[in-house]
């Protein structure tokens, strides 16, 4: 049971959610802000119980026709249903008290308030009917925004009072990467996807939209970061990103590829993909702590 359940936690998805906040709380760190224990690690266990939560909602509010695991006996499912339930409640529950701990501390400003709350709003929204925006198109949206927006700020704003255009500058490009991500995720699932009538991104938009978006999105992103200039910021401070603009063209290309009819590899794709997003962070990330 404790297998199955760190199998629907998306182990991956917490990974990426700690390091966005890690980005989230260097760039104070760059502004001159000193590091705080206390609000740093329960920052940290906030976001990652948010995000575990909503990926334990969204297999709790499973279709029944659908299987949460491959094999699934009624027993088992029932098992990992009513488990998966009382855990994301259960750290529901320890996020209140964290935000409490913060707001005794003196740290949790306004905005940063407004932040925790939001990361609450998404876990439902995305995962619980009658939202349950997993199944309607909007799923991969809701995951870009959480991981590459709200989480980064939530780590930003527990160090700052308000919020600043070198945060702004960073998290949309990155948002828009993670939304690729999360698109390119869709289609070696397209056909199981077809067979449950799930309502994915790619199947609200089909192949013939969704490979141009994928491919507009990279190059939105690239072309954000390119523009840090515009808005005041020096170029030094973004070109790491750039570092990933290999792994960037080499993700167009494959999924270019497999929409002409080569043999798709899903594991490379899925593999540049979070490569793109999950080392631009790391590079923007360790940019922010070393200056």
């Amino acid at each position: 049971m404790f297998r199955n359940i760190i199998r629907i936690s998306h182990p991956l998805n917490l990974l990426l959610a700690a390091l966005t906040y890690m980005l989230g709380m260097s760039i104070p760190a760059y502004l001159g802000k000193p590091f705080l224990f206390l609000p740093f690690w329960l920052g940290l266990i906030y976001i990652l119980l948010a995000q575990w939560s909503m990926s334990l909602f969204a297999e709790v509010f499973r279709p029944i026709n659908e299987p949460i695991i491959e094999n699934e006996t009624l027993k088992s499912r029932e098992s990992i249903r009513n488990n998966a339930l009382y855990l994301s409640v259960g750290a529901l529950t320890v996020n209140v008290v964290i935000a409490y701990i913060l707001y005794v501390d003196n740290t949790l400003a306004f905005p940063s308030f407004l932040f925790l709350a939001l990361t609450l709003v998404l876990v439902v929204v995305y995962a619980i009917p009658p939202f349950r925006f997993l199944n309607r198109g909007f799923g991969e949206l809701t995951l870009a925004l959480q991981l590459a927006y709200v989480i980064p700020s939530i780590g930003f704003l527990l160090r700052m009072p308000e919020n600043h255009p070198l945060l702004i500058l960073i998290v949309i490009p990155l948002t828009i990467l993670a939304l690729a991500y999360f698109l390119v995720l869709n289609f070696p699932s397209f056909a199981s996807d077809q067979k449950y009538q799930r309502g994915t991104l790619l199947r609200s938009l089909t192949w013939q939209r969704a490979v141009p978006l994928h491919h507009g999105l990279i190059i939105l992103a690239y072309l954000c970061f390119a523009a840090a200039p515009l808005f005041g910021f020096s170029f030094n401070l973004v070109w790491p990103a750039f570092l990933t603009l290999p792994f960037a063209i080499f993700q167009i290309a494959q999924l270019r590829g497999i929409a002409n009819g080569n043999p798709p590899n899903w594991t490379l794709l899925i593999s540049t993909a979070l490569s793109v997003f999950g080392l631009t962070t790391y590079f923007l990330t360790l940019t922010f702590w070393l200056r």
